[in-house]
């Protein structure tokens, strides 16, 4: 505040005037704290003429005189509950909907005028709503669906609390027009809380409901409002997430006269004929099919490739029971089962529907009903993750030695929860019989060195082996081989090979770091000792002080991960022994990238919580490196393993490993059949 210079030892009654009561001293005061802070000093004949107050002042509540308590009125309860409940047209449109639905409709019709500022209209061929009752639905916490506290836990409807159409009529003016089946026609019109008489009309069968000038009576909320662009562009967000929520609705989106949306009924038994529709054809290129059932909960929907991720999550869509919701406990299980086939930076898209029984979730957790609550996040978030899992796993590659998260202990997944897709397969259709000589072929093929990769301590059967054995390729059927045979190596970092579909190229790096981090982690869930194997040089390296001290306070750490480090000098280690998986990585290489990570991640509980990223980040600096020369034999069992190995799409980072150029695309590109 800004304080005026007088002369000291003046009176209240000299310095603000005869009248000095608390008001009039605080007006003045606070008036000239609105005083441009460059003006010069006031003076007792310039004061009046100069003072420009920016705001009106208004005495605080607290210096007012004690209002008694008194209950407030229906229409200002109704205004305040609106607030809560109807934010912008696109939460009107929703509620609409919700209604709409929740009548048994089989298609709904939107219109909207001005984005939804100048009216929101639905209309549904429901059951309709009696005459007698249209004066009750614009009643507060009137409603048809619940009648006590048990139906309230075991809500299977949309709405259930009575309240929007009552927040509606507040803030707006509304007409419903409805007519049940083989009864007349009835209208009813309310605006600012005031409601008519209801009134006789032609109608057919079913409910339709026109919301105008919504906030007409709220200036300051409507003033609040976006464009009629941006207010469409929200609603037409509500109408296509209702869209993915019911695929057995036929629904069509008008906007100032124009059809905008239409999606007809999915006949579909999952309704993903109707998420393709919805979410577009860059999105369905790359989308995967989701269908198990694991105990009560049913997850079904699609999800799109780890190389199809975005900057933003704008492509997520969770359904509960034939709700768009935000949830954590799911989203985070999703992003859980990308963990490893995603940069951190990067955000997958789905869109999962997932159906369980009303008693395990409450739905009357937010104002909106865009949350809830489930009775064991704990066995959702498990079941989502390894749902998403099976299914990343399947695309990636044959899962012949998997270790997907395992599904609840509560839950138990029959064997046929999770179907296998042929067409997603390692992301191609598994090839089919070709006079192409494939036994003359693999006769070229031998494992990768065995000092490359040898096998890690206390391994089963199951595991994945280190490198495919001669004689087993031999034996191989062609069906055998979706990644066909090596032909070369482009310039030290891509294999070329050819399989029935065309010419495959793979990047050596990103491939065999996918390979040697499932082969680390299989180890780790094991519980089995990563083979450790001595240099016979120890490879010393000037170290920072970072550096030092991450050496010395997680050296059980590094031991764990098969890095043996001991202090060198004052400012320098010694690498003595790396995990025979890596036994040709660059040591020193590998050590500071460890190091590093060791330094970011901090504390031991983090460690342990981070266990994976260690593991991805050994396995980086430990894969092939670029312009290494393989043999073609090398090459040919780098791509074997590649095709035992699960989610061996992608590197530890998301990037893909491979790509497949067909035939056709090929001649295509020297002009071929033209």
């Amino acid at each position: 505040m800004l304080r005026q210079k007088t002369e000291p030892g003046l009176s209240a009654t000299e310095r603000y005037g005869p009248t000095h009561s608390l008001k009039s001293i605080l007006s003045k005061l606070v008036v000239s704290s609105l005083v441009d802070p460059v003006s010069k000093p006031l003076n007792e004949g310039t004061a009046a003429a100069t003072l420009r107050p920016r705001h009106p002042f208004r005495i605080p509540a607290l210096l007012q005189p004690q209002r008694p308590i008194r209950p407030l009125p229906d229409v200002l309860i109704s205004q305040i509950a609106a607030g809560e409940v109807i934010e912008r047209p696109a939460s009107a449109l929703r509620e609409l909907l919700d209604n709409a639905i929740d009548s048994g409709a089989s298609a709904l019709t939107v219109r909207l005028e001005q984005g939804g500022l100048g009216s929101v209209q639905v209309e549904d061929d429901g059951c309709g709503i009696p005459a007698e009752e249209l004066p009750l639905a614009l009643l507060r916490h009137a409603t048809s669906k619940i009648a006590d506290l048990d139906e309230l836990h075991h809500a299977a409807h949309l709405g259930f609390r009575g309240e929007a159409l009552a927040a509606m009529a507040a803030v707006a003016e509304i007409e419903i027009i409805s007519r049940r089946a083989g009864a007349d026609g009835a209208r009813i019109h309310a605006s600012a809380g005031q409601v008519s008489a209801v009134q006789p009309t032609a109608a057919q069968q079913g409910t339709r409901v026109t919301l105008r000038q919504l906030f007409f009576n709220l200036p300051a909320r409507r003033k609040f409002l976006k464009s009629p662009q941006t207010e469409y562009a929200w609603c037409a967000d509500v109408f296509k997430r209702t869209a993915i929520a019911h695929p057995q609705i036929a629904l069509r989106l008008w906007h100032d006269g124009q059809l905008k949306l239409q999606f007809e009924r999915d006949p579909s038994p999952h309704g993903l004929d109707r998420l393709a529709a919805v979410l577009g054809e860059a999105f369905s290129a790359h989308a995967l099919p989701v269908s198990t059932q694991i105990g009560p909960l049913a997850v079904r929907g699609l999800i799109c490739k780890p190389t199809a991720a975005r900057a933003r999550a704008d492509v997520q869509h969770i359904i509960v029971n034939n709700r768009w919701v935000r949830d954590r406990t799911v989203a985070h299980g999703v992003r859980a089962a990308y963990a490893d086939v995603l940069h951190g930076a990067l955000q997958p898209q789905y869109a999962l529907l997932l159906d369980l029984p009303s008693e395990l979730v409450d739905v009357n957790v937010h104002p909106a009903k865009s949350e809830v609550r489930f009775r064991d996040s704990s066995a959702v978030h498990q079941a989502v993750r390894h749902a998403v899992e099976q299914v990343l796993a399947r695309a990636g590659g044959e899962a012949s030695a998997s270790h997907p998260s395992a599904p609840p202990a509560a839950w138990e997944q029959p064997p046929s929860a999770l179907p296998t897709t042929a067409a997603f397969a390692f992301g191609v259709a598994r090839p089919s019989p070709s006079p192409i000589p494939w036994d003359a072929l693999s006769r070229a093929y031998a494992p990768l060195a065995t000092a490359d990769a040898p096998p890690l301590q206390a391994q089963d059967s199951a595991a994945p082996r280190p490198y495919a054995q001669a004689t087993d390729l031999a034996a191989a059927q062609p069906d055998d081989f979706p990644l066909g045979f090596a032909l070369a190596q482009l310039l030290g970092i891509y294999i070329l090979a050819q399989n029935r579909h065309g010419l495959v190229i793979v990047d050596m790096h990103a491939a065999h770091e996918r390979i040697v981090y499932e082969r680390l982690k299989a180890a780790e869930q094991a519980d089995a000792p990563v083979a450790v194997q001595p240099l016979l040089i120890p490879a010393a390296f000037a170290a920072s002080d970072a550096e030092m001290g991450a050496a010395e306070d997680h050296a059980d750490a590094l031991r764990s991960l098969g890095v043996e480090l001991d202090r060198a000098g004052p400012s320098s280690l010694v690498v003595r022994a790396t995990p025979t998986l890596l036994a040709h990585a660059d040591p020193i290489r590998l050590a500071r990238g460890l190091l590093a990570d060791l330094i970011s991640q901090g504390t031991s509980s983090r460690l342990q919580e981070r266990r994976n990223a260690l593991l991805s980040s050994l396995a980086c600096h430990g894969a092939v490196r670029a312009n290494r020369q393989l043999t073609l034999a090398e090459m040919n069992g780098l791509l074997r393993d590649m095709e035992r190995t699960e989610r061996a799409d992608q590197c530890n980072h998301g990037r893909p490993t491979w790509r497949q150029i067909g035939l056709a695309d090929l001649d295509a590109l020297f002009l071929r059949g033209r």
